[in-house]
């Protein structure tokens, strides 16, 4: 294995960790928006925390999707392959998550609660079946020697898939939840604060049950025991820091723990495949390796550089972008339509 080949390998894995971060409280305000709110002022108040910056957060998923169509390009086929399916519903998520922004802006009132449940269900989907991949991912697939898929139903839909896929979606809802605390002024601040302190018992047991079911059901035990219990520790550790800032009001505190929670996860799930990037449950053998993954040297060697001119205008126009937008949002008034 080459250094350009882990180099890219850890490169996928920080744009999945950014994504997560980014685009994962997303996801929790628009499940947000069903759930915890009362009116429709309020829910305009939802969608304004996240209209100037939800589209530049769901680049990060686009860019690692493109990163490893370049870099990995049997990773690439094997994995978009195998999870059509999957990534099609992930797909239909985003599709109407993002066309609810724009219908619901001119739709009259009694409309608008049909693009407010879009922006949920929409925000549900993505999450919960990129979980689902990820894990079952993790687990081990029927690849054959060429790199293809011959799965069946429940290799896709099973009982760790399902805790992964729930275990993402509520780690997201809680997100949504710091940064609405962070972001917003007025009744629903408070609101959001109180459900993500009583959220994160929840989710103390869904990490034990994850955890478990890692350990039983993966080989990372087998392959890097010591990475794999240290990140799991972190995890727990950064949930406790979170509900401990929320408990305090240290909203920035909690929102960024939550957002690293994320990241741990994904570096969990990176650490454990290493040096692997498809895990065959039919033999070792068939295991897609990375070093048998990726591009050729050249190929890695115009990518960083091109990736090095370009990723510091990224990051200072996302910094930015925040930083303009930094304001808490205010509930608006709201007016019937005539």
């Amino acid at each position: 294995m080459s250094f350009l080949q882990l180099l890219w390998f850890v490169l996928i894995g920080v744009l999945f960790a950014g994504f997560f971060f980014l685009d994962g409280f997303d996801y929790g305000v628009g499940m947000v928006t069903v759930t915890l709110t009362s009116n429709e002022a309020e829910r305009d108040q939802m969608v304004r925390t996240i209209g100037p910056v939800w589209d530049g957060n769901e680049v990060w998923l686009i860019t690692a999707g493109g990163a490893m169509f370049a870099s990995f390009p049997y990773w690439y086929a094997s994995l978009f392959s195998g999870y059509y399916i999957i990534l099609m519903l992930v797909l239909v998520g985003l599709i109407i998550r993002g066309v609810s922004f724009e219908f619901r802006a001119k739709s009259p009132m009694p409309r608008k609660r049909i693009w407010d449940w879009a922006l949920g269900i929409g925000s549900f989907m993505a999450p919960f079946f990129l979980g689902v991949m990820f894990i079952s991912m993790i687990q081990g697939m029927p690849i054959d020697a060429n790199g293809n898929f011959h799965a069946t139903f429940f290799d896709y839909i099973n009982w760790f898939s399902v805790v992964g896929g729930v275990a993402l979606t509520l780690l997201t809802y809680l997100h949504g939840l710091n940064y609405i605390a962070l972001k917003t002024a007025g009744d629903i601040r408070q609101r959001a604060n109180n459900v993500a302190q009583f959220l994160y018992w929840v989710l103390y047991v869904g990490l034990v049950v994850f955890a478990l079911m890692l350990i039983f059901m993966t080989d990372f035990m087998k392959v890097h025991p010591v990475a794999t219990i240290v990140m799991l520790v972190v995890m727990v550790a950064l949930t406790i820091i979170a509900q401990v800032a929320a408990i305090k009001g240290k909203e920035l505190t909690a929102f960024i723990a939550s957002g690293l929670t994320l990241v741990a996860l994904v570096v969990l799930l990176f650490v454990g495949l290493f040096p692997r990037v498809l895990i065959s449950s039919i033999s070792p053998r068939y295991d897609l390796l990375i070093q048998n993954a990726s591009s050729t040297q050249y190929t890695l060697t115009v990518m960083t550089i091109a990736t090095c001119c370009l990723l510091p205008f990224v990051l200072a126009y996302t910094i930015w972008a925040y930083w303009i937008f930094r304001k808490r949002i205010a509930m608006p008034v709201v007016t019937e339509a005539k």
